[in-house]
């Protein structure tokens, strides 16, 4: 699909903002998609860097640390929210759990990582973020404020996805609680966030798992309105959904939410 096509589909979805496609390096590619977006009025909402910098494989490390400015600095280029990865693992799946993942050195070799990954681009226009994750860095409100604070980087911001730290039955019970949590810690520094569902199964000892927006435990109009009072344009961003028609039905429940709480959405 070229990019004219590609905005054009975007808005005839009722969608405001897009996920910046994979075109690091072809210049006159990137301008076509910013004009496209332009005259689309579509927020670049982030630049996926989907790698592990924190693998204990040498080799692996430097291609991650490699991606990471890249991709940064693709979003510098099209004025992209953020640039989005997770802190990467300890252990051999990069994205999975591992004893060393929430250790005081793995915390300390991710602040180097982070304020490596900035100091390389020295981005202006964007900003470096870390998915919020169940199992790794950052895992709470708390651990993100830390990590904030450690990095020490203007450049580094948050992205939300309040469902990837909803990991024991108290955040599961009351996601309205940990919500206004999440946002009156982290409100300031959140660049774009997720949305997706949880469900909390009754298989012992404890299952959470990801499911569509409106099928499970996640207060969306809660999220809606914390969304709302943030003076920065913040994008919500479906996400891991099967098929078109799946996200159909994700976005239809979030407007409907929307609505509900007298939300406008852009």
């Amino acid at each position: 699909m070229n990019p004219g096509a590609w905005a054009a589909e975007h808005r005839r979805l009722g969608y405001s903002a897009a996920y910046v496609p994979s075109i690091d390096s072809d210049m006159s590619l990137i301008q076509e998609y910013v004009r496209a977006a332009q005259a689309a009025d579509l927020l670049w909402a982030e630049v996926g860097a989907w790698s592990n910098p924190l693998s204990t494989d040498a080799s692996e490390r430097r291609k991650a640390l490699d991606l990471c400015c890249q991709r940064l600095e693709l979003a510098e280029k099209m004025g992209a929210c953020c640039c989005v990865n997770i802190a990467g693992s300890r252990g051999p799946k990069w994205d999975g759990p591992n004893p060393a993942n929430l250790t005081e050195e793995t915390f300390d070799l991710l602040v180097q990582v982070v304020r490596q990954i900035i100091d390389a681009v020295k981005p202006t226009r964007t900003f470096y973020t870390l998915e919020t994750m169940p199992w790794i860095f950052p895992d709470s409100p708390d651990s993100y404020l830390r990590l904030i604070q450690a990095v020490d980087r203007q450049a580094f911001a948050v992205h939300l996805d309040p469902v990837n730290m909803i990991n024991c039955p108290a955040r599961a019970y009351d996601t309205a609680g940990f919500l206004r949590e999440c946002f009156a810690k982290l409100g300031p520094y959140i660049r774009s966030c997720h949305a997706k569902d949880i469900q909390f199964t009754q298989h012992l000892t404890l299952h959470l798992d990801e499911c569509r927006p409106g099928t499970g435990l996640l207060d969306y109009p809660t999220y809606l309105r914390e969304l709302a009072q943030l003076s920065a344009d913040v994008p919500l961003m479906l996400e891991h959904l099967p098929n078109p028609q799946e996200y159909e039905l994700a976005a239809q429940y979030v407007r409907r939410c929307a609505r509900q709480v007298e939300v406008v959405l852009r």
